[in-house]
């Protein structure tokens, strides 16, 4: 069946007539359109041409496909690039008369016939699309021609053919793919991968193709239309599929891509698309992506891929090794703002595991080397509220939130993005402060210094 909106014949019948008896009046010999490259042929042959046209045209109308196919045929036949409806009501009188064919040998025969009328349009496609208003391109023809295979072939289909049709189509293609080109694709993958299990990462290749092919159509068209609906139809069929594989899961998706990481490991290419393939499929905890990661900074070391594998590794909850690659992304990075970045993510991987002291160090690199950024003043800060007890006197201990309010007045003055997240924490840590009276019974009023002790080590006034 035909998959898109085809333009009607702009021409009468009569009007071609006329063209062809004006053509007939400056040639001396009869001759076929595909003897002579003309459109319709010459003298007789085109007026046999224009009057097959428009026979098989009426037959058509009325779907009396058998009627219709024998003056079609002759048209098509001498006259292939008369016009692009030869191709498009050639393929619809032959998918019927496969469907109502009792006979397998005369099915054969029809679809054959398909076959190549898909296959000749392709070849003087660029010829047809300057006779249409709706030109279409070669992959559109070949997504078309893979789909009737799949429709009429006779089973069992030949799997492989198709489906290495289909990867050319949607290669040629791409975004402009057609919904069923893109579920026919699916089907073949999933039934490649049935047949043969090694086909599982080509599958997933296939199922991320098809996928972002089809949400990016679903996203482009506007909720509530047909098209809106058909494409969500498509993408749910996509999904479907792939989750009829059984290797939706991570685990799966871990199982296929760990042993083919150890066989990669100098082929830069191959791994980042292993970093991109988990990354669609949202499976980036695996230990295939820590994997992938170390191995594509070592073919290719630089700050951003090294800060991935210190993220990977705190997320492992193994400090060290974050810390240590969080340094290297500092010692690889192009700028002192992005020194800063990592020293900050850095202090906050120290800050989590508790560990104040270097916390602070990280923290306090950052300021040195980005000093109008309020975020490192405000985890210092977080840093003294977290862990506010540095001697035995409880009081004494309560003015560390004096130390907390001023990191986060500081970075109010160097930054006024964080203003909002920094005056809502000074509301809350302003409660914790020693009362005066408290103060008095150890000797201390406003105005007084007082020096924090321990891992803060910071002066504060009393106010």
């Amino acid at each position: 069946m035909e998959h898109r909106k085809q333009n009607t014949m702009k021409t009468s019948t009569f009007g071609l007539l006329l063209v062809a008896l004006l053509l007939d009046s400056v040639s001396v010999n009869a001759q076929k359109g595909i003897e002579d490259g003309s459109r319709f042929g010459h003298r007789a042959d085109s007026v046999r041409s224009v009057k097959n046209i428009a026979l098989y045209q009426t037959f058509l109308d009325v779907d009396d496909f058998g009627k219709a196919y024998a003056p079609w045929k002759t048209a098509f036949t001498e006259t292939p690039w008369a016009y692009p409806r030869l191709y498009t009501d050639g393929a619809k009188i032959l998918r019927a008369l496969i469907a109502d064919s009792e006979s397998e040998t005369e099915r054969k025969g029809f679809l054959k016939e398909l076959m190549a009328v898909h296959d000749l349009r392709i070849h003087y496609l660029d010829s047809l699309n300057t006779l249409t208003d709706a030109p279409v391109s070669p992959g559109f023809v070949l997504g078309m021609k893979a789909h009737d295979y799949l429709m009429f072939a006779p089973m069992p289909i030949d799997i492989d053919k198709a489906y290495r049709m289909e990867q050319k189509a949607i290669g040629m293609e791409k975004e402009k793919s057609t919904y069923y080109m893109l579920q026919d694709f699916m089907d073949l993958s999933l039934q490649k991968l049935k047949d043969n299990p090694g086909h599982i990462e080509q599958f997933i290749q296939d199922y991320l193709t098809a996928s972002h092919y089809a949400n990016a159509r679903v996203k482009a068209l506007g909720t509530g239309t047909q098209k809106h609906q058909l494409w969500e139809t498509a993408k749910n069929y996509i999904d479907a599929r792939f989750i009829e594989s059984g290797q939706t899961t991570c685990r799966c998706i871990q199982a296929v891509y760990s042993p083919k990481i150890e066989q990669h490991q100098t082929d830069l290419q191959y791994l980042n698309q292993v970093l991109t393939t988990l990354e669609q499929l949202k499976c980036t905890g695996e230990e295939a992506y820590l994997a992938a990661s170390e191995a594509v900074y070592r073919l290719a070391p630089t700050s951003g891929k090294a800060a991935r594998c210190g993220y990977l590794y705190y997320k492992k909850g193994e400090t060290e090794k974050s810390i240590a690659y969080f340094d290297k992304a500092v010692e690889l990075a192009d700028s002192a703002t992005a020194q800063a970045a990592y020293c900050y993510q850095a202090a906050r991987v120290l800050f989590n595991q508790k560990q104040w002291s270097r916390a602070k160090q990280y923290a306090l690199k950052a300021i040195a080397l980005s000093p109008n950024d309020g975020k490192p003043y405000i985890l210092i800060a977080q840093m003294y509220a977290s862990n506010p007890n540095w001697c035995k006197e409880a009081t004494l201990n309560q003015c560390t939130y004096f130390a907390v309010i001023d990191k986060l007045q500081k970075a109010k003055s160097v930054d006024t993005s964080v203003t909002d997240e920094a005056t809502r924490l000074i509301d809350t840590y302003t409660a914790h402060i020693p009362s005066d009276h408290d103060l008095a019974y150890l000797g201390l009023k406003k105005g007084n210094s007082v020096i924090i002790g321990g891992w803060i080590d910071e002066t504060i006034i009393l106010r």
